[in-house]
């Protein structure tokens, strides 16, 4: 890639959650109903949460900051067979880039609580925004090779398959 190209981001916040350790973690939020987590926002970006406390989740976009290298072919967690990385969720990426919608419930400042956590501790946020139904649920969709494979997604837990 040509240095012209690259794009920086600096953290806004860290996450702090329960999960220790990549493998066992639950694999999205839905999994994830049982842990509780926050987010610290660093003094500088605290003017931003202004009227945060309406929303009921959030989507936050973060560095999967212990991911290193990338596949561009993998087993995701959910199947046995191998898909391309883009059609998947996996933490293996070109761009160490993570994305989840957690629930608010809370402030105390420039602390958050979240619900739903299922980001590992120590990571560093790099952007949130509000979760909208009518912007960002669609119903009726097409969800390729997840159909049929999302039955078990309460239970589902990460392994250390990306950590090499």
């Amino acid at each position: 890639m040509h240095e012209q190209n690259m794009v920086h981001f600096a953290p806004i916040g860290c996450v702090h959650s329960p999960h220790q350790d990549l493998a066992g973690m639950p694999i999205q939020p839905p999994a994830a109903k049982e842990f509780a987590g926050t987010i610290e926002i660093f003094p500088e970006f605290s003017d931003g949460l202004k009227d945060i406390e309406a929303f009921t989740r959030l989507m936050l976009i973060y560095h999967l900051h212990k991911s290193t290298g990338c596949n561009l072919t993998v087993t995701p967690f959910l199947d046995t067979q191998s898909h391309g990385v883009f059609a998947t969720r996996v933490p293996k990426r070109p761009n160490a880039i993570g994305f989840s919608v957690v629930r608010l419930l809370g402030r105390e400042g420039n602390i958050l609580q979240i619900g739903d956590v299922d980001i590992l501790d120590g990571t560093p946020l790099l952007d949130i925004k509000p979760y909208v139904p009518l912007f960002d649920a669609y119903q009726n969709e097409r969800y390729g090779w997840f159909e049929g494979k999302l039955t078990d997604i309460d239970v589902a837990r990460s392994d250390d398959r990306f950590k090499k």
